[in-house]
């Protein structure tokens, strides 16, 4: 392991996240990178070891020594955060756009400095049918990004994905100047 991918990844794990947030090392892709560590986080989860209800994301360090020149650098972040919301806020057509601009104000919030961001925002309505119709209506936001990192913080870069998943899943934000769009549970009746 090259001593720059070790000193990341104690700061990936060593990372401090808000309490509402349940997070472990989980087992990292093999073949995106030569090396790489990999996060799975669950917002006030009722039971370990399954999603949450109010939201769940990954969250993965990638580290090639021969920095790839799409990475811009030698570490690229890829991420995943996905919560239920109100159906109604489902249709909201600004939601993508403001589910983006959490992850950016997070990210800034916390000091993280990066380049070359890309990712997709997908706002996904269901109705429940036949066996499923008890379900009820439903609706989720899920967002992916990838960025590369600009320096060695990179516990600033986890702790931003952290407080995205909490903004999500409805919770306030803890870092002033990040307002909150009543993001709250969806509740299936």
């Amino acid at each position: 392991m090259p001593p720059a991918f070790a000193a990341a990844r104690d700061a990936v794990l060593r990372a401090a996240t808000r309490p509402e947030l349940t997070v472990t090392e989980i087992p990292a892709p093999a073949k995106l990178a030569p090396h790489s560590v990999a996060l799975a986080a669950d917002v006030t989860p009722p039971r370990h070891g399954s999603d949450s209800d109010y939201g769940t994301g990954r969250f993965i360090l990638l580290h090639d020594p021969d920095e790839p020149d799409e990475w811009g650098g030698a570490f690229r972040v890829i991420c995943f955060a996905q919560a239920p919301l109100e159906t109604e806020i489902g249709l909201d057509p600004f939601l993508a756009d403001v589910a983006w601009s959490w992850l950016v104000d997070a990210l800034d919030n916390r000091g993280a400095r990066y380049a070359a961001e890309a990712g997709t925002a997908t706002k996904i309505i269901s109705t429940g049918y036949g066996e499923l119709a008890g379900e009820g209506s439903g609706a989720q936001i899920e967002l992916r990004a990838s960025w590369t990192p600009l320096d060695d913080a990179l516990g600033a870069h986890v702790e931003g994905w952290g407080e995205l998943l909490c903004m999500l899943a409805g919770l306030p934000p803890v870092t002033e100047g990040v307002s909150l769009l009543s993001a709250r549970r969806a509740e299936r009746e």
